[in-house]
C-alpha cells in the first residue's frame, strides 16, 4: 500500500524508495522484539507449545519454567529480551528456567553476554539456566563462549524433551 501510495503520490523512482525505505523500518521494528512466551507439554505427547487459556489441560513441572525466544538475538534486542524474560521468572519462582532456542538462528555476542548474566543472577538465587535445541550454528557459538563454559554439556540439551527427563529425573 505504500509504494502504491507513494508512486501515485511521487511518482515511479520517489514511490519504490519510499517503499524501501518503510519496509527497512518495519523490518528493524520487528527484530527490536523478539517474542518470549512460556511452553507447556500437549499431554500424551512431545509437542511442547506456547501457553495458552484454550489449553489448560498442558503440562507444566512446579520448578521448571521453560521459555521459548523466537529470532536473532542481537545488541538491539537483548534488553527487550531479557525484560520480558524477568517477570515471567518473578512469576514462576522455578528452580530452573529451560530456554529453548530451536526458533534462534543466530545469537550475536551482546546477546551471550545477556544471558551469561541471566545465568549468573539465577545461580546467585540458587537457580539455574539450562538451554535447547540449539542447532549447529548457535550451539558453536555459546560453547566457545563463557555461558557455555559454565553450562557445560550438563545443562545443554538436545531438546525440551530431554531436558524435561533430566529434570525429572533430578527433582522427582
Amino acid at each position: 500500500m505504500v509504494a502504491f501510495a507513494g508512486v501515485l503520490l511521487l511518482g515511479t523512482l520517489r514511490g519504490i524508495l519510499v517503499a524501501i525505505v518503510t519496509s527497512l523500518v518495519a523490518l528493524a521494528a520487528q527484530a527490536s522484539r523478539p517474542a518470549v512466551y512460556e511452553v507447556r507439554r500437549k499431554p500424551a505427547t512431545n509437542v511442547f507449545r506456547r501457553r495458552t487459556s484454550e489449553h489448560p489441560e498442558d503440562e507444566a513441572y512446579p520448578g521448571l519454567l521453560m521459555l521459548r525466544m523466537e529470532g536473532r538475538l542481537f545488541f538491539g534486542n537483548t534488553e527487550r529480551a531479557l525484560d520480558l524474560i524477568v517477570p515471567l521468572v518473578k512469576a514462576a519462582d522455578p528452580r530452573i528456567v529451560v530456554l529453548d532456542c530451536s526458533v534462534i538462528f543466530d545469537v550475536e555476542y551482546s546477546a551471550l553476554k545477556m544471558l551469561a548474566q541471566a545465568d549468573e543472577r539465577l545461580r546467585e538465587r540458587g537457580r539455574e539456566l539450562w538451554l535447547t535445541s540449539l542447532n549447529p550454528q548457535v550451539r558453536s557459538g555459546v560453547e566457545r563462549s563463557s555461558l557455555g563454559k559454565r553450562l557445560g554439556r550438563s545443562r545443554m540439551f538436545f531438546d525440551l524433551e530431554h531436558a524435561v527427563e533430566a529434570f525429572r529425573a533430578r527433582c522427582g
